[in-house]
C-alpha cells in the first residue's frame, strides 16, 4: 500500500505541476523515447545478471511491493518453535529428538508452524544446527563462526536483486541521455522544416532526459531500497535463530535462550518477554496470539 501511495503522490506532483505550469501532456507521451530507454535498460538488465538472479529479482520485486518482511507473528512462531525444540534436546534421547531435524515435513513441532515450515532456507538451517548440537562435540565459537558464515552467503545471496536494480538505476539517467541524443540527430535532420516542427522534435528528444532520471529516481531506485529493507527483515530470523542456539549451547534453558533470540528483534516488531512466555507455556498459546496480532 505504501509503495502505490507513494508513486501515486510523486507521479501527481510532477505531472500536475507541469500542468499547472501551463505544459501540454500530450508531448510527454513519446512511446519510442520509452522504448529506448526501456528496451536498452533491460537488455544490460539480461546481459549483467545471471538466469537465477532475473528469477529472484521478480521475486524480489513482488516481495518489494506486497512488504513481505516477516510479521510480528512470524517472529513468534520462530521463538514458539525453538523453545519447544530445544526442550526436547534437553528432556529426551538423540534418537527420539533426531527426527524433529531430519523429516522437519513429518516432525508436530514444525508442523504446528505452518508458516515457519514453508521457509525452506530457515527450516534447513535450523535443522543443520539442531543435528550438531545432537552430535555434541562442536565447540561454541566454532558453531557461531560457522552461523555468521552462512548468514553472510545468504546475505550475498538475498542482496543480488538490490545490486541488479540499482545498477539499473545508476543506468537509466545515462540511457536518457542516449535517447535525448537520439532525438536530436532527428531534429537535426529537419532543420528545414517549421519551427513548430523542429520545437516538437527538440520537446520529444527532451522527454528522453526526462525519462530517464524520473525512472530511475523515482522508481527503480526507491524499489531497490525497499527490496532491501524487506530482505533484511528477512535475514533477521536467522540471526534469531543464531543467538538462541548458541545460548541454548552455552547453557541456558530454553525460556532464557529465547530471550537472548528476541532481544535480535527490531524494536517495532519486538513482541514484549510475557507474550513469549505465554506463547511458549502449554496454556499461554491463544491470549498471546491475539495479542500479537
Amino acid at each position: 500500500m505504501n509503495f502505490a501511495i507513494g508513486l501515486v503522490i510523486t507521479v501527481g506532483c510532477i505531472l500536475g505541476g507541469y500542468a499547472a505550469l501551463g505544459g501540454h501532456l500530450d508531448v510527454l507521451f513519446q512511446p519510442y523515447e520509452f522504448v529506448i530507454i526501456a528496451g536498452s535498460s533491460l537488455g544490460i538488465f539480461i546481459v549483467a545478471n545471471a538466469t537465477s538472479t532475473i528469477k529472484d529479482c521478480g521475486k524480489a520485486c513482488l516481495e518489494a511491493v506486497l512488504d513481505k518482511a516477516p510479521k510480528p507473528r512470524d517472529f513468534l512462531d520462530v521463538l514458539s518453535a525453538l523453545h519447544a525444540l530445544m526442550r526436547e534436546l534437553r528432556a529426551k534421547s538423540r534418537s527420539e529428538v533426531e527426527a524433529h531435524f531430519d523429516n522437519p515435513e513429518e516432525s508436530e513441532i514444525f508442523r504446528n508452524f505452518p508458516k515457519l515450515l514453508a521457509n525452506k532456507d530457515l527450516v534447513t538451517f535450523i535443522c543443520d544446527y539442531g543435528r550438531l548440537i545432537i552430535i555434541g562435540n562442536a565447540r561454541t565459537h566454532e558453531i557461531e563462526a560457522l552461523m555468521d558464515e552462512e548468514i553472510e552467503t545468504l546475505a550475498h545471496d538475498r542482496y543480488k536483486p538490490v545490486h541488479a536494480f540499482q545498477a539499473v538505476a545508476d543506468g537509466l539517467p545515462a540511457l536518457g541521455i542516449v535517447a535525448a541524443v537520439l532525438g536530436i540527430i532527428h531534429a537535426m535532420g529537419a532543420l528545414d522544416q517549421s519551427p513548430e516542427i523542429l520545437g516538437g522534435l527538440i520537446g520529444a528528444a527532451l522527454v528522453g532526459t526526462f525519462a530517464g532520471i524520473f525512472l530511475s529516481y523515482a522508481v527503480v531506485a526507491p524499489i531497490a531500497q525497499k527490496v532491501r529493507a524487506v530482505r533484511q527483515k528477512q535475514l533477521r530470523l536467522f540471526t534469531l535463530v543464531k543467538q538462541s542456539l548458541l545460548a541454548f549451547m552455552n547453557g541456558a534453558m530454553p525460556q532464557v535462550a529465547v530471550e537472548f533470540g528476541r532481544k535480535t528483534i527490531p524494536s517495532k516488531e519486538r513482541p514484549t518477554i510475557d507474550v513469549v512466555e505465554n506463547e511458549t507455556t502449554p496454556t499461554g498459546g491463544e491470549p498471546a496470539l491475539k495479542e500479537a496480532a
